[in-house]
């Protein structure tokens, strides 16, 4: 898998872990939907230590911390602050993690899904994503991640050995080529030659895939709730 290239329209890498991904699933689907069209979904799991430092919380307080400034947490505290606003207008709730989760099994789901039964890839993300910022999923385990995928209505006969085999090799050969091609952070939509980080290039997505009609859009976050 080339982390570039597909046959699809547009290439969509999220993680379960990041709040901007999370306020983007919902908007991203109804394009895909508005559009008639289907997007290549895949996985990118963030290395959140590597560039913010690491924490972990209990009952609302840092109870052990390594690598953050008061910069860095108040950074952190604004991000949520701002993804919660966008949560919030699509009726979802957010809550900050109270660790740095490994999301990887749960974004394997994601490559199952795409592989084995595409058109119930909305039902997964919604199965796994608005639970896990409630605070009500563990994304950590394997039997979890099943659950979400069985509750979407996917088979996962097969899930254990794909998520140990074939399913994990992909997932780590996609992450190895991600910053070589100039790809950051969540969500990252690929567009041709182009390389988009951010919900707010969703108007122009809808532009470009659309016909480019008219003169392009702003950079934006749109108004109305998705």
């Amino acid at each position: 898998m080339n982390a570039l290239e597909s046959d699809a329209p547009l290439i969509v890498y999220v993680d379960v872990k990041s709040p901007y991904a999370f306020v983007a699933i919902r908007p991203t689907l109804a394009l895909e939907a508005e559009l008639g069209m289907q997007f290549d979904w895949r996985p990118l799991t963030l290395d959140i230590p590597s560039y913010l430092g690491s924490a972990e919380k209990k009952k609302g307080k840092v109870v052990a911390s390594s690598g953050r400034s008061p910069r860095t947490w108040n950074a952190i505290r604004y991000s949520y602050r701002d993804a919660r606003r966008y949560a919030e207008r699509q009726g979802l709730m957010l809550k900050g993690t109270e660790k740095i989760w490994d999301s990887s099994i749960a974004n394997i789901g994601i490559l199952w899904v795409t592989q084995q039964d595409r058109d119930k890839l909305p039902r997964y993300l919604e199965a796994v994503y608005p639970p896990f910022w409630r605070r009500e999923r563990d994304i950590e385990d394997s039997d979890v991640v099943k659950s979400c995928l069985a509750e979407a209505g996917v088979d996962v006969s097969g899930f254990d050995a794909f998520e140990s085999g074939d399913g994990r090799a992909q997932h780590d050969d996609l992450q190895k080529q991600f910053h070589p091609n100039g790809i950051y952070g969540v969500p990252t939509y690929v567009l041709g030659d182009e390389i988009l980080f951010g919900r707010e290039h969703i108007p122009y997505l809808r532009w470009h895939l659309g016909g480019q009609n008219g003169p392009a859009p702003d950079i934006a976050y749109e108004i109305a709730p998705c």
